[in-house]
């Protein structure tokens, strides 16, 4: 019997509460050396749902994983055909104001990088720079047999001469780039394999129930190391991907922000959670350091 990831964690009683007041962030970003982490939630305001919000799609939507993924052909068929009509939601979502700050941040010389959870690439279209990928990125697909790589948007045009006329309605869109679409509406779906060598594709992004590669990780941890702080945007850190570096810069004294309306599972190594939208809270946080945050248009990805 196959482990299903870990989906959903349960806040304890004891948590205490957030606070409206977004001053300590100013003040961790005013001296520099801050560590973004980001998350689903980051993303709502473009349009993206997150997983575990009011609202979110664990509530309708079960998240492919790559054991399914890998040894399923109809689960493969299902994922690609819902894949594909949900990556033309994230074709045209734009980066939002929180984005926009955490670009503006960095061009001020405050961050010391930028990791995000998130697949649908608007850090960096938001002028973020050395953004890294901790599950992937929804651009890019990578064949499981020889490994090349290729363009998201070169396999989304041969799907569709593969399937004249697909244009079903989606029930939904989920942070994954994944459509809510009934098994009648997946039909017949064709998918196409590499066309290197004949492989499976699948899109460069880790699954649930897939781990990151390990040098991603170590990247990530040394990122840690160099920070003064880190400041959580828009997560539950819910899963370990993320809270083992909440864990690791706690552990090591460097303070923990987090910004989330919803308590997450890194409060406790939290000096504070500010409970106000992503995007109001980072403007307000800009506005107090004298920081244009529309001072660099976006750039479409």
């Amino acid at each position: 019997m196959r482990m299903r990831p870990t989906l959903s964690w349960t806040p304890p009683e004891d948590l205490p509460p957030g606070t409206t007041d977004p001053e300590p962030v100013a003040d961790a970003l005013s001296t520099g050396g801050l560590l973004v982490l980001s998350g689903a939630g980051i993303s709502t305001e473009s349009g993206i749902p997150d997983y575990r919000g009011e609202g979110g799609s664990l509530s309708r939507h079960t998240p492919m994983t790559y054991q399914d993924f890998t040894g399923s052909a109809q689960a493969r068929r299902r994922y690609w055909a819902r894949s594909h009509l949900g990556w033309r939601t994230f074709g045209r979502a734009r980066p939002n104001a929180g984005h926009r700050a955490v670009a503006a941040f960095g061009r001020h010389d405050l961050l010391s990088g930028v990791i995000t959870q998130n697949v649908d690439g608007l850090h960096q279209a938001a002028g973020s720079e050395d953004v890294v990928e901790l599950h992937g990125s929804l651009a890019r697909v990578v064949c499981l047999a020889c490994g090349a790589f290729s363009p998201r948007g070169e396999l989304a045009l041969r799907l569709e001469e593969a399937n004249p006329g697909f244009d079903p309605v989606a029930a939904g869109i989920n942070p994954d780039g994944d459509a809510d679409l009934t098994d009648a509406q997946v039909g017949d779906f064709r998918v196409v394999p590499c066309t290197s060598c004949g492989g499976i594709l699948k899109p460069d992004v880790v699954f649930f129930g897939e781990a990151v590669p390990p040098r991603r990780v170590e990247h990530c941890r040394e990122l840690v190391r160099e920070s003064a702080s880190l400041l959580v945007l828009g997560s539950s850190l819910t899963v370990m991907s993320g809270l083992r570096f909440v864990r690791q810069a706690a552990q090591a004294g460097k303070p923990v922000l987090i910004v989330n309306l919803e308590p997450t599972r890194g409060d406790p190594h939290a000096v504070t959670r500010v409970a106000l939208p992503l995007g109001a809270a980072l403007t307000t946080v800009a506005e107090r350091l004298g920081i244009a945050v529309d001072g660099q248009a976006a750039v479409r990805r």
